[in-house]
Parts: C-alpha cells; structure tokens; sequence
C-alpha cells in the first residue's frame, strides 16, 4: 500500500466530496429553525410555524434548531454512507497500527537516517530489533527517496558515508549489512548523542 498523508487519504475516498460532517449532512435534510429581529419588540424572535410541523433536532455544539424535512430513504442513504465511511477509517486504522508501522509508526519523510542503539541487549532481544528494523526497511523505506543506518557504539558505524538513494538494491544491501552486526561492542555515555549528531551532520536528511 501506499503511505499517503490522512488528507489525501480523504481526498482518495471521497470522503470530503461526500459531505458527511454533522453540518452537511443537517443542510441537505432540512433547514436551520432561524430567527430574525423585530423592530417593535426590540428582540430577535424565532419563527413558531414549524413548531409541530417538522422534527427537529437541537446542535450540542450551538444549540442551533434545525428542522428536518427529508424522507426516510434519504435519512437511511446517509446511514448507508456513513457506516461506509466508518468502515473505511477502520480499515485505515488497521493499517497504520500493522506490521512496521506499529512500532514506528508511519515514516513520511522522504530522506532519513535510522540510528540503532542496541545498548546491553540479550542475544534474543538483539534479533528481534533487527527483525523489526529490517521490516521497516523493506515495508516503509522502499517507499522514500534516501537514507541511511548509523550505529551507536564507542566505534560509530555507517552503513553508507551519505544517505543513498533508495532502490530494491540497496535496501537489501542495508538489510544485509543490519544482520552482519556484531551482538555486542563496545559503547560510550556519550555514544548516542554522537550518533544522533553525526545523522544531523548530513544536510540532505529530514529526519
């Protein structure tokens, strides 16, 4: 799937176009209960007529009346596109908290660099992170245009000297070079920061 922001999203679905908000939805079923000065009373007064003749329904957010004039099989198309629109958010939301994405959510920009700090972890705990990273690899960062793996340790490790561009070659170069790491090296106080300082120092990267 493609990784494309919530607006676009909504654009692909037609989601705006379909004017589904509280709002839309009330000036297509009927018409806001208004009302409208009177000079000898010197007050704004509602109009009465309707009282009665039309359901209304009262706006939690205003207060606002409107007065409801549609038939039912237009009330039950809204329903229709409505549970419609709710399924299509929850498909959304399936796949942004799946696979990669649950752990690091969705990558947007288009030149990263990923600093992996293993610190002390077990041998067990070590493979799973690099489970996990090569799965945002090959899942997410196939997608964008560059980037680049730098390893905390006391000896800073890169994967490339620059962020590269991103091409089925490369990924698995960088999924490959990821499981050639040693479990356990030396580290510093201070090897994450460096780490982090050496990612800022490419002027190409966003994130």
């Amino acid at each position: 799937q493609s990784l494309v922001s919530s607006s676009k999203w909504l654009r692909r679905y037609g989601l705006k176009r379909n004017k589904l908000s509280l709002s839309q939805i009330l000036s297509q079923i009927g018409f806001q209960h208004r009302k409208d000065y009177v000079t000898t009373l010197g007050k704004p007064v509602a109009s009465r007529y309707a009282d009665g003749l039309f359901p209304q329904y009262r706006r939690a957010q205003d207060g606002s009346m409107y007065n409801l004039t549609a038939k039912k099989e237009l009330i039950l198309h809204f329903v229709d596109c409505l549970m419609g629109a709710i399924e299509l958010y929850k498909q959304r939301m399936e796949w942004l908290t799946s696979e990669s994405r649950q752990i690091f959510g969705v990558i947007q920009e288009q030149c990263i660099v990923i600093v992996l700090d293993f610190g002390v972890a077990a041998p067990t705990e070590f493979d799973l992170c690099r489970d996990a990273l090569s799965m945002v690899l090959v899942e997410q960062v196939i997608q964008i245009a560059r980037f680049n793996l730098i390893r905390a340790a006391q000896d800073l490790m890169k994967w490339q000297q620059k962020c590269t561009p991103v091409s089925e070659h490369t990924v698995k170069s960088a999924v490959t070079w990821l499981w050639k790491l040693d479990h356990m090296t030396a580290v510093s106080h201070t090897s994450s920061a460096e780490a982090l300082l050496e990612a800022m120092g490419d002027e190409a990267v966003s994130s």
